[in-house]
């Protein structure tokens, strides 16, 4: 199975993340978001557009392939 993986790894795609890991990342990521900019704490619409506009994607870890790490891109603009 880890061949398989390191091939999937090479061709660039993304590993598969557990339903509960994901919400967990996203939980987290929504949590510092509402910290470092205080203005999203009470709008909701604008955190969910802020979240969306980081572009996290998941890629194994370089160090050690069983984890994952969650690689943030800021391509879009955050619509109001």
């Amino acid at each position: 199975m880890e061949l398989y993986d390191r091939f999937k790894r090479a061709l660039g795609l993304a590993p598969k993340i557990h339903p509960v890991d994901r919400g967990l990342a996203r939980h987290w990521t929504k949590q510092r978001l509402a910290a470092v900019f205080p203005e999203l704490r009470g709008d909701a619409r604008g955190l969910e557009a802020a979240y969306r506009a980081l572009d996290l994607e998941p890629r194994a870890s370089e160090t050690d392939p069983t984890e994952l790490v969650f690689e943030v891109g800021l391509h879009r603009e955050i619509e109001p």
